[in-house]
């Protein structure tokens, strides 16, 4: 875990918006799967939404200039 996050320190702004947009796609994309049940791995959206808080939080704490 403390290696994800380590990662997520080390990138710029802009490319933790644009992971940020590819993971809230993919989970998008998780969402319909469910409906339609062809989805195997119950935890994956739960880790999907754990990455994007992470990610968030990165980004906020970056604007306002907490390390």
């Amino acid at each position: 875990m403390k290696k994800k996050t380590e990662n997520l320190k080390e990138m710029k702004k802009d490319e933790l918006i644009k992971k940020l947009a590819s993971l809230q796609e993919e989970i998008r994309v998780i969402r319909f799967k469910a409906e339609g049940s062809k989805s195997r791995n119950v935890k994956e959206s739960l880790n999907l939404k754990r990455q994007i808080a992470r990610i968030l939080t990165q980004i906020n704490s970056s604007s306002v200039g907490v390390k």
